[in-house]
């Protein structure tokens, strides 16, 4: 007896998570390695945080890829609808990590705000930040193109975090500079800015992936969206209800449709087969399971009823 439904691996998924772990792993070594140098010779508070923040990364890289490697097991006995809740929790991990970085810039840079602050004197800082800002630009754009093939809500949120140390460095940056040519609070006030950021990131990453773990449903455009394409379907005269749910970032459908009563077993179960791979087919969702009823017995009225237009 089959208990769990067989997932074979997407080898081009594997290998797209491969890539994203290995540019964001080796980046945010080097920066983090860069930007350390750079601000205990300098005593920059501004890059200081920013070397804080390139450490959470490291960290968070290190989480992702035990979480993407749990996602991309396949399921089994414990987890019948497959292991892709590890994912969006590796996303949180990121997030948490993300806000004690905020924390520690945040921290910081307020006790040299009180301190007075200092002129740094930029330099190889700057070289270092504006070096950091452009190759955060360039993982940004590689790690959002990849999320966005394999709906991952883990490298969407590392593919934010990078847009935001893009920011981060160029506040940093101006904090640099602005300390030596203008004020020395400069310096200080830029480090608070790169700490009120990183919070922004980690909310918002946090925010998004809370919804995967807690089983949050698809907008009511995507489930009528679904409900439209099962109704489509040769055999089907109405779709009266459509369950939806995130199992991690995999939507799952849960789909109960209508047909003639009258009709054999057999009509009724390719009815069904043709629903799933119509439903599985759009864009959204990854697995569907097909309820078939006879019209006559159903009275639920989300979607019209079976006399009159689907």
């Amino acid at each position: 007896m089959q208990w769990v439904r067989e997932i074979t691996p997407d080898a081009g998924r594997q290998r797209l998570y491969r890539q994203a772990i290995l540019i964001t792993v080796l980046g945010n070594l080097l920066l983090v390695a860069g930007k350390g140098i750079a601000a205990y010779y300098s005593d920059s508070v501004a890059l200081y945080a920013d070397a804080a923040n390139s450490a959470s990364d490291v960290l968070y890289s290190l989480f992702m890829i035990l979480g993407l490697w749990m996602a991309m097991q396949p399921p089994d006995l414990s987890h019948p609808q497959g292991h892709s809740r590890f994912e969006p929790l590796a996303g949180l991990v990121i997030a948490l990590a993300m806000a004690y970085a905020g924390y520690e810039a945040g921290r910081v840079a307020i006790e040299r705000f009180l301190s007075g602050g200092i002129a740094v004197e930029p330099g190889f800082p700057a070289l270092v930040l504006l070096f950091s800002a452009a190759l955060k630009a360039g993982m940004y754009l590689v790690i959002r193109r990849i999320a966005t093939s394999v709906t991952s809500p883990a490298l969407a949120a590392t593919a934010r975090d990078n847009l935001s140390d893009v920011i981060t460095s160029g506040a940093a940056f101006l904090g640099v500079y602005g300390s030596r040519f203008l004020h020395p609070l400069f310096d200080p006030i830029a480090g608070a800015v790169v700490a009120l950021w990183i919070f922004r990131a980690a909310f918002e990453a946090a925010h998004e992936n809370l919804k995967y773990l807690t089983g949050a449903g698809a907008p009511p455009e995507l489930r009528h969206r679904i409900a439209d394409v099962a109704g489509k379907v040769p055999g089907v005269l109405r779709v009266h209800q459509v369950i939806t749910e995130y199992v991690g970032p995999q939507l799952i459908a849960d789909l109960h449709i209508n047909a003639d009563g009258r009709i054999s077993l057999y009509e009724a179960h390719h009815i069904a087969d043709s629903v799933q791979a119509a439903v599985e087919n759009v864009d959204e969702v990854d697995r569907a399971y097909i309820h078939i009823e006879p019209c006559e017995e159903i009275t639920m009225a989300e979607f019209p009823p079976c006399t009159g237009e689907r």
